[in-house]
């Protein structure tokens, strides 16, 4: 099959390949998925996972990309509740070979059913995304109806989710990012927009939840504004700060398929949008992978048609 393949970590995205590797067979309680579609995250090639198994063994060359959408071609030993022929989306494990080749073999539990009136490219662009801000918010963040959420990156894959779905559950969403994300973090429901580049951040007041992507000194700041009992959650590592009376978390994203099912009828309903920007196929990959200018939205690689 073809697939893309890292075997430098210091070249990054530069140092991908497309090459032919043998077809994955379904060990226990795996699928094997035919991949249609395929999300990549940039930073997946720092962490450690893409080059390391769990006994930090060199694994390369490996597979990268952890978000799929595509059909059910085998089974595994023991696998149950999915069927050859569905179509599915989810989440890879993140020490096993991913989602940009023509096939991959996934744990089942790892994946949920994507209907049929889902595109496939909007499912692979749906579970890093959806399930950060899913668990983000509700599972470690306990947000209720009418606190205050201060989304960073606002118009980004993940604060885009964020608050949009902080919006649905009746929370009063305050956006941050660059000026040329204002209308768009309003129009996924921020009632009000901080341009981080001009705007003074603590001119937001107190709020209940601070959802961080970003870190460093705007961790910081976002963390004084934390009224008691509040949480700041954050997904770029541990927290440089901490809220006074209030509580700091930092995750990683977990697949889940409730929550993938969850995510995925509110886009049918048109509740949720997911943004894409480009989409390729695999043998343009690399390029696509490798922008010349920063780009917004998600990069979506079409493996089959």
């Amino acid at each position: 099959m073809k697939a893309i393949v890292v075997t430098d970590q210091a070249a990054g995205t530069a140092g991908m390949k497309l090459v032919e590797r043998p077809e994955p067979k379904a060990a226990i309680n795996d699928v094997v998925v035919q991949v249609h579609a395929s999300g990549f995250a940039p930073t997946e090639l720092a962490w450690p996972s893409t080059w390391t198994d769990r006994l930090d063994r060199d694994r390369t060359p490996s597979i990268p990309g952890h978000e799929l959408a595509g059909v059910v071609t085998a089974l595994g030993y023991g696998t149950t509740g999915l069927s050859v022929g569905q179509r599915v989306f989810g989440l890879a494990d993140w020490y096993r070979d991913g989602t940009l080749a023509e096939y991959v073999a996934i744990e089942a539990r790892n994946l949920a059913p994507l209907p049929g009136d889902v595109d496939f490219t909007v499912g692979a662009s749906l579970p890093i995304s959806g399930l950060t801000a899913w668990q983000g918010l509700f599972q470690h963040g306990r947000l209720q109806t009418g606190q205050r959420v201060l989304a960073h990156g606002a118009a980004g894959a993940v604060g885009s989710m964020v608050t949009q779905l902080a919006r649905e559950a009746g929370a009063y969403v305050i956006g941050t990012g660059r000026s040329a994300d204002r209308q768009t973090a309003l129009d996924l429901g921020a009632k009000e927009f901080v341009d981080l580049d001009h705007d003074a951040l603590e001119d937001v007041g107190k709020v209940d939840l601070v959802f961080d992507v970003i870190g460093g000194d705007i961790q910081k700041r976002s963390a004084a504004l934390i009224r008691a009992g509040g949480t700041l959650v954050t997904i770029v590592g541990p927290p440089e700060a901490r809220p006074s009376g209030g509580l700091a978390v930092d995750f990683v994203v977990e697949a889940d398929r409730v929550q993938l099912s969850e995510i995925v009828q509110r886009v049918r309903d048109g509740r949720l949008r997911t943004h894409i920007g480009k989409v390729a196929s695999l043998d343009d990959a690399v390029a696509a992978l490798n922008p010349t200018k920063r780009r917004k939205g998600n990069t979506i690689i079409c493996v089959h048609r």
